[in-house]
């Protein structure tokens, strides 16, 4: 029995909740406020004994006034962006309806002029002060319109009086309901405001818990780099020496330690490249700069690699924009950077394809560019793709491309990369004039 109690409360206290939602628009709210401040005043006043010549149907009048301004509520529902014409469509024609009672029940004899004061007010705070301030007025001048229609005259010290009475409270709430919007609307660009503080503070920490740890890692991998060094040189001076005296020997057995040797001599040569990097990260070097020119940096680098690039089957490809003017750049840095993006594209690659590097002048911006035609790159490797130690290669380190963003950056440029028709774009943005900060 206590199980199935939940599901019951939910279901009686559901249309409850379908209406707090449907009044949480000021809109709705000031509609339903309209509607029982009409209503209930109509009803009110028909408690009020009228003389028998001018006696009306109340009950009928009162349930057509709610259905009227049922009417109203579910346009406003329906038509959202129509509502404020609406209001002042059933502004309108709740004036009319008022005057249209004032003079079925004896023009200024009637207790129903007194309709117009809710009706003036409740306007004014949806609207402001300027609108109730109109409805005043014209609720004056209909009451004195019924009054010049159903005799007797009552004089327009009784307009003005019904003008003023309306009006007055009118234009004070009218603007007391500005400044409060106003206030809310600034409390609630605060909030805003403060939201986006608090999303920024905590985009902060976590990205400071990640370069603490980053910082962890670099320490520690600082100093194992720094321990494997010297085993790695024993390693290698052993295996030379090794090599040297197998090569004077001959025989099967002989051929076989040979390549041995060799397979170890590769894969030391390749741990101390590792150490290397990752000692270059640690230890990275302030930049020096001096003018010098972009497309010689880019030719020297290219026939650097060619003899690599050709043992692996690639075509190494160099265009050169004859506009790039001479850089402040630090040359040592800057082909390390352009290097590691060349590097990038010979292991994506593997074998057969080409690599294309290229400098262009885009207006204040030099480009320098390397193209692979390896397919480019997935999109979720893309979005960590220059986080240290982030790598999908078997035995990368994860930090070429962290290098080459830093040295870029130190110039005061931008690394960015796109997947091309090709493969995978990697573009060094440089400022022609390098800032001063940079």
């Amino acid at each position: 029995m206590t199980v199935a109690s939940p599901p019951i409360a939910s279901a009686e206290s559901k249309p409850l909740t379908v209406l707090f939602r449907l009044l949480e628009r000021d809109e709705r709210v000031f509609a339903v406020l309209l509607a029982v401040g009409m209503v209930g005043g109509l009803a009110t006043l028909g408690l009020f004994p009228l003389r028998p010549r001018h006696q009306v149907d109340l009950y009928r009048l009162v349930f057509w006034f709610a259905a009227y301004k049922l009417g109203v509520f579910a346009l406003v529902t329906v038509y959202p962006r129509a509502t404020r014409l609406i209001f002042l469509g059933a502004l309108a024609v709740d004036l009319c309806l008022v005057f249209a009672i004032i003079c079925l029940t004896g023009g200024v004899e009637s207790v129903f002029y007194l309709l117009f004061f809710p009706l003036v007010a409740i306007n004014a705070y949806y609207f402001g002060p300027m609108v109730g301030l109109g409805a005043a007025l014209a609720a004056g001048g209909l009451y004195g319109a019924a009054a010049a229609l159903v005799p007797p005259w009552a004089g327009w010290t009784a307009v003005f009086i019904v003008s003023m009475l309306a009006g007055l409270p009118a234009v004070t709430l009218g603007l007391v309901a500005e400044r409060e919007r106003r206030a809310r609307g600034e409390v609630e660009r605060l909030n805003e405001e403060l939201k986006g503080t608090l999303t920024r503070l905590e985009t902060a920490q976590g990205e400071l818990l990640v370069a603490e740890r980053m910082a962890t890692v670099g320490r520690l991998s600082l100093k194992v780099a720094h321990e494997v060094r010297n085993p790695i040189s024993a390693i290698e001076l052993n295996a030379e020496i090794l090599q040297d005296i197998v090569r004077e020997q001959a025989g099967p057995d002989i051929e076989e330690a040979k390549h041995l040797v060799e397979g170890i001599l590769d894969q030391v040569s390749t741990l101390d490249a590792l150490t290397e990097e990752y000692l270059q990260f640690a230890r990275f070097p302030k930049a020096h700069f001096e003018e010098e020119s972009v497309n010689q940096l880019v030719e020297e680098l290219a026939e650097f690699i060619r003899p690599v690039a050709a043992r692996q089957g690639l075509t190494v490809r160099v265009e050169t924009d004859q506009r790039v003017p001479l850089l402040e750049i630090d040359r040592g840095l800057l082909r390390q950077a352009v290097l590691n993006l060349v590097k990038n594209g010979m292991e994506a690659l593997s074998s057969g394809g080409e690599i294309t590097m290229a400098s262009r002048c885009a207006g204040d911006v030099v480009e320098l560019e390397v193209e692979d035609t390896g397919g480019g790159i997935a999109e979720d490797v893309g979005r960590r793709l220059f986080e240290p130690f982030f790598t999908t290669k078997p035995q990368g380190t994860g930090l070429g491309l962290s290098i080459a963003r830093q040295i870029t950056e130190d110039h005061g440029g931008e690394l960015r990369w796109s997947n091309g028709p090709r493969g995978a774009i990697f573009t060094i943005a440089l400022p022609a004039k390098r800032p001063v900060h940079a």
